[in-house]
């Protein structure tokens, strides 16, 4: 009877040994273990400019069908005016190249968007200026959507005098982010776009290769503002949700392809 009592106990403390083992390995870092586990992690900024894309879920939907201005109108309200022609396939800015005062208007969604990816393909005249803004709101008083959103530029970087200055060159964050490379194609094509918007962090994406990159309301962000001409503008990227928005710069554009999926 002893052996069998002694036999029993030695496989109760094994049993015990074995479990405790098991739990210790779930326990979490200590000391130097733990200080190991922190230094891998990335930072709040790390992961914030990371060069890998924001997660993109959800389906893709055409902003514009390629047959009219059907979930669009004109900034301030209303109908689109004959200058925004449908053609093709294609949205064309139908003014004359010397035209100095908006005729269309600037075109705003139906509908407001806050976290999405965009894509869009745009062609420029000679010596042309235009933008694509998010974050767009209508403010009584205000006539234009650059007011409120913020701006990816379209320009003719050669003969434009926007194209002298990298901020406000093709691409840019207008007049606050400056293209880290030189991805756009002669007038006369089409450029691709893709804008990524997410919780805040912006990407610039053109013909395929990022150019910009920001985090709205960062240091760097709020400093930038604080230096430019949007000081002094009270509802400028004020707004995480908002239309997206084509621009009337008095030049002819056109607009194809375009489509959204939010995220």
């Amino acid at each position: 009877m002893k052996r069998k009592s002694l036999g029993k106990a030695m496989l109760v403390a094994a049993n015990v040994a074995l479990l405790a083992g098991c739990n210790g390995g779930a326990q979490p870092p200590q000391g130097e273990d733990l200080a190991t586990a922190n230094d891998t992690a990335p930072s709040t900024e790390e992961a914030q400019m990371s060069n890998d894309a924001p997660s993109t879920e959800g389906e893709w939907v055409n902003l514009f069908n390629g047959e009219n201005l059907e979930g669009w109108r004109r900034y301030g309200g209303g109908t689109p005016n004959d200058a925004w022609v449908v053609e093709d396939g294609v949205l064309f800015l139908n003014i004359d190249d010397d035209t100095e005062e908006m005729t269309g208007g600037d075109l705003i969604t139906e509908e407001q968007y806050e976290n999405f990816e965009l894509e869009l393909e745009w062609k420029i005249s000679e010596g042309g200026n235009s933008g694509v803004f998010y974050g767009v709101r209508e403010i009584e008083g205000q006539e234009v959507a650059y007011e409120t959103g913020i701006e990816m530029q379209i320009l003719d970087n050669e003969r434009h005098v926007d194209g002298k200055v990298a901020e406000t060159s093709a691409g840019s964050c207008y007049a606050l982010y400056a293209p880290t490379q030189d991805a756009l194609r002669p007038v006369g094509e089409y450029n691709k776009v893709r804008l990524v918007v997410e919780d805040g962090r912006a990407e610039h994406w053109l013909n395929g290769q990022k150019i910009v990159e920001y985090v709205i309301g960062s240091e760097d962000w709020n400093r930038r503002i604080a230096e430019s001409k949007f000081a002094e503008w009270e509802h400028f990227a004020k707004y995480r949700t908002g239309h997206i928005g084509l621009q009337d710069h008095t030049d002819p554009v056109w607009f194809r392809n375009i489509r959204i999926r939010k995220l």
